[in-house]
């Protein structure tokens, strides 16, 4: 009896041990994060599209960016964040001549994707990698909060443009 459960043992142990020596799959945080991010997205184009098109230059002073600039900025911090992620080089996110509102949406809406096809490769290893020049670097995981946080700014901004030329931004929905 012993001899033949032994093997048995010696094939589940094996099994167990090379599992734990196989490539982690995709992080429990990338993929809420990811959740997250296709929600942001929905909701930072919701607010690009309530603007007309006649408005994508309006700033409500002059010191401030305009309406376009800033769904631009967004956009190309986006390529710029997440190209770190993966240690890539960020793909051209050339800001449109002329900052029209469909220009600016597709801008806007690419870089999303950019960021959602990154984010759903992330490993748990990936999150904890450090990137960045020697002296300022943060973890992956610092990087897709920053990021995060950098986007929901500047589109908390966006908002305030629509009210102020009497828009109601659409609502969040977590």
């Amino acid at each position: 009896m012993r001899h033949s459960i032994l093997p048995l043992v010696c094939v589940l142990f094996s099994f167990t041990a090379s599992a734990a020596e196989a490539p982690k799959g995709r992080s429990r945080f990338a993929a809420e994060f990811g959740k997250h991010w296709s929600t942001a997205k929905n909701l930072a184009l919701a607010v690009a599209e309530a603007m007309p098109a006649e408005d994508y230059d309006f700033k409500p002073n002059a010191e401030e960016m305009s309406f376009g600039q800033q769904i631009t900025h967004i956009a190309q911090a986006n390529f710029g964040y997440c190209s770190r992620l993966n240690n890539s080089k960020a793909p051209p996110a050339v800001r449109p001549e002329i900052l029209d509102k469909a220009a600016v949406m597709k801008l806007a809406g690419d870089s999303f994707d950019y960021c959602s096809g990154i984010i759903a490769n992330l490993t748990d290893q990936n999150l904890e990698e450090l990137r960045g020049p020697e002296g300022r670097q943060s973890s992956v995981r610092e990087v897709l909060l920053a990021v995060f946080a950098h986007m929901a700014h500047h589109r908390g901004q966006a908002e305030v443009y629509l009210r102020a030329k009497g828009i109601k931004p659409p609502t969040y929905t977590f």
